[in-house]
């Protein structure tokens, strides 16, 4: 296994210790689907995933966890997500219609809360996954992306 993916691995899935750099946390919850909704992933995996690209794209402002701090810290925030809608790519129409056409896609509607439960983010958004990704069977198909656009949401509500 690559190190650096072990790593990250290692420190999604690590217990929260007691944050004391005085950053906001970030609680990535395990994100679920609709009932009418089947994905051909293995969802549990997503939860470590999110944490990893969080901890890239957000670990400058937040601390990242996949499980509530331990001791309280300033601010706690928690992003749970249902993912609502998925459908499959299809490369034939890639080829047809042209690039970023026919890509598998997810709705999500996503929505972050502070520690006294009040929403500060409430969103739903379409989610496509990269280009180069199609096909790749795992939900590091979706993850960056559904990562990449949360997090952007997250820094236009700037929360803090």
């Amino acid at each position: 296994m690559n190190k650096w993916l072990f790593l990250a691995l290692t420190l999604a899935l690590s217990p929260v210790p007691s944050f004391t750099q005085g950053k906001p946390v970030l609680v990535v919850q395990v994100f679920t689907t609709g009932t009418d909704v089947v994905l051909p992933y293995d969802m549990k995996q997503l939860q470590p995933q999110m944490v990893a690209e969080f901890k890239v794209l957000l670990g400058k402002d937040f601390e990242i966890a996949s499980e509530a701090p331990a001791s309280p810290a300033s601010h706690v925030y928690t992003v749970d997500a249902k993912i609502t809608g998925w459908r499959a790519g299809n490369a034939a129409k890639r080829v047809l219609v042209g690039l970023g056409s026919g890509r598998e896609s997810a709705d999500v509607a996503y929505q972050v809360t502070d520690q006294t439960g009040k929403k500060v983010l409430d969103r739903s958004d379409t989610i496509r996954t990269n280009f180069a990704s199609q096909g790749a069977g795992s939900t590091g198909t979706l993850a960056h992306p559904l990562a990449t656009k949360i997090a952007d949401r997250i820094k236009e509500a700037k929360i803090k």
